[in-house]
């Protein structure tokens, strides 16, 4: 059992299956996704110029945050469980949600968007040399 979500970002250049992609076992509600990538796009990570890489690094963001040494994958869309039926697949570009698959039920509303970037940035943003303090900027808006 898990809260899985495959988070894969949009490419214009290669086939849908050949996207860059990250599954998520554990907190892939959108009440945490959209949070993170949020944070992402704060942070300069480039996105849609090099999914490759952009995934790597929002990987990177999540397994600072989540901690241990289990719970993400990354591959392309094809190779992840993308039918997972917990959150299914998210689609982005340039960070922002753009799309949502197999998914068809009712929105986790476990966590607070603004304390969760909070949380997010009090373990990344020196990681990641993120000097800003000010998150009053940054609402996750639905």
């Amino acid at each position: 059992m898990g809260n899985r979500a495959v988070i894969t970002i949009k490419d214009v250049h290669r086939p849908k299956e050949d996207w860059a992609s990250l599954y998520l076992h554990w907190n892939g509600g959108r009440d945490f996704v959209e949070p993170i990538l949020k944070v992402a796009k704060l942070y300069g990570i480039r996105c849609n110029a090099d999914p490759n890489y952009g995934i790597a690094r929002l990987c990177q963001l999540i397994g600072n945050t989540l901690g241990g040494t289990l719970s993400l994958g990354v591959g392309p869309y094809k190779s992840l469980d993308t039918e997972n039926w917990d959150n299914g697949t998210y689609i982005i570009d340039n960070w922002e949600i753009v799309e949502r698959e197999y998914f068809d039920g009712q929105e986790q509303a476990h966590y607070d968007a603004d304390n969760t970037i909070k949380e997010i940035r009090a373990i990344n943003d020196k990681i990641f040399n993120y000097k800003e303090d000010n998150v009053s900027e940054i609402h996750v808006f639905r």
